[in-house]
């Protein structure tokens, strides 16, 4: 009896060891240390709209991938398709959208669903990285999702 509890207990341990490793956590970043990530090779995910990219401008280098469209759409997997032609998931990856909230998602989603290893998320978007007084690039191309489809 004590040795099938015991055997019990260790397997329950063992289960949540592996969950916590497959289900990594997303880390939350200023915008210092996202420039310091991006400059170190990290990619970085806009997943801001179309409108958005071109009213105020994007981090330089970003890669420009809708997460949910103007009327509050979104295709998780179409998305991480197009995620996933810019990253891997053993490899680090930074998501930004205006305020954190739509960025945060997307970053639970690409760590909890489609096992990326380390998201991070800049915490008060691109709102905060402005407030800090740092640079904004125009879009270098309109990067919208193909007609009929969501990203």
């Amino acid at each position: 009896m004590v040795r099938k509890t015991v055997c019990r207990f260790l397997g329950s341990l063992v289960g949540a060891l592996f969950c916590l490793v497959v289900h990594a956590e997303v880390v939350e970043i200023d915008p210092a240390q996202l420039a310091r990530l991006s400059a170190s090779g990290v990619p970085i995910i806009d997943v801001r709209t179309e409108g958005e990219w071109k009213e105020t401008g994007v981090i330089a280098g970003s890669r420009l991938v809708t997460f949910v469209d103007e009327r509050g759409r979104s295709d998780p997997p179409a998305w991480l398709a197009r995620v996933q032609e810019a990253t891997k998931r053993k490899q680090p990856v930074i998501l930004v959208c205006r305020s954190g909230r739509r960025s945060h998602a997307a970053s639970e989603f690409l760590s909890q669903q489609a096992g990326y290893s380390t998201v991070y998320d800049l915490r008060g978007g691109l709102l905060a990285w402005d407030r800090e007084g740092l640079p904004l690039a125009h879009p270098t191309a309109p990067q919208s999702c193909p007609a009929g489809t969501l990203c």
